[in-house]
């Protein structure tokens, strides 16, 4: 994301494209229930989730806007709420219990919405005490970890939204959360600047609590083969923990800019740091460092 422009990166031929300009004005092309055939204008984008074909940008305003990658133009707007505090925070795209693509969207209006992305339709809108700051649907797509503007984050029942276990150890406001794929291992990013890992199975006290070093914990990832845990504070400094040594080993990765977000490439080899800074924007790649062993006669 650059100067309102949706770029799409090829770390293979190392060419940019232009995904979505949303300066301007932006309208579905497509006419479904519930869509906003107005669009929006100048749209100020909060955060982006992108799955296969299907990329959703959220807006401070609330906006969503659905594009399909292998289709023209715009496939559905929608805006959650016109509640001052509307700002999308967080977006997942995940295969709903039917088999049919959905997707949640939380909100700072203390919202988090269920869309249905066959029939463009919002399914479910569960309603919580405080802002929701981030939710991530755990593997089985069963669970949602929720955090948001209070110490204690939840998990809930994604069908219901009803809680099942409250998160207590955090001491102020969380902003990111991310599951291990094995489905039972879940992180929690806070403005106390630790990330705490959590074992769903007893939830009684943290598995680990990671520290930062400057502010609060914006940003974790796990590789898809769940040996790696990133986790991003607010500017400067990006951790790469080895999940399956007990966190006990870690890189930094220390740099100038404030970070937009980080991301492990599917096949695990690539780590992406989103740097927004005006001085240093950039989107910087690292590859990981394998020791062929196989390879030493």
């Amino acid at each position: 994301m650059s100067h309102y422009s949706i770029i799409h990166w090829s770390s293979l031929s190392s060419k940019k494209t232009e995904v979505l300009n949303v300066s301007g004005h932006v309208a579905p092309s497509e006419k479904h229930p519930g869509s906003l055939l107005e669009g929006f204008s100048q749209t100020q984008v909060s955060t982006l989730a992108v799955r296969d074909n299907l990329l959703i940008a959220g807006g401070f305003q609330g906006e969503l806007i659905c594009k399909y990658l292998d289709r023209p133009g715009v496939s559905f707007c929608t805006r959650t709420t016109y509640d001052d505090n509307a700002i999308t925070n967080a977006i997942e795209i995940y295969d709903g219990p039917s088999g049919a693509i959905h997707f949640t969207a939380s909100n700072n209006d203390c919202g988090v919405r269920d869309f249905d992305m066959e029939r463009f339709q919002l399914v479910n809108h569960f309603s919580y005490p405080w802002p929701v700051n981030h939710t991530s649907l755990s593997p089985d797509s069963k669970i949602i970890a929720i955090v948001g503007d209070n110490p204690d984050g939840m998990l809930v029942d994604s069908q219901t939204g009803k809680t099942i276990a409250p998160l207590h150890g955090h001491l102020d406001f969380s902003f990111a959360s991310a599951w291990h794929p094995n489905g039972y291992i879940f992180a929690t990013g806070n403005q106390d600047k630790t990330c705490r890992v959590w074992d769903a199975r007893n939830l009684s006290k943290s598995v680990a609590v990671l520290k930062g070093n400057l502010g609060a914990i914006r940003s974790i990832r796990f590789t898809s083969d769940g040996q790696f845990m990133a986790m991003a504070e607010p500017a400067d400094f990006v951790h790469v923990y080895d999940v399956k040594n007990g966190y006990d080993k870690e890189q930094e990765i220390d740099f100038f800019g404030e970070i937009s977000g980080v991301s492990f490439s599917p096949d695990t080899d690539s780590l992406f740091i989103g740097v927004w800074d005006r001085t240093y924007g950039s989107l910087l790649q690292y590859n990981r460092c394998r020791n062929y062993s196989y390879l030493d006669f």
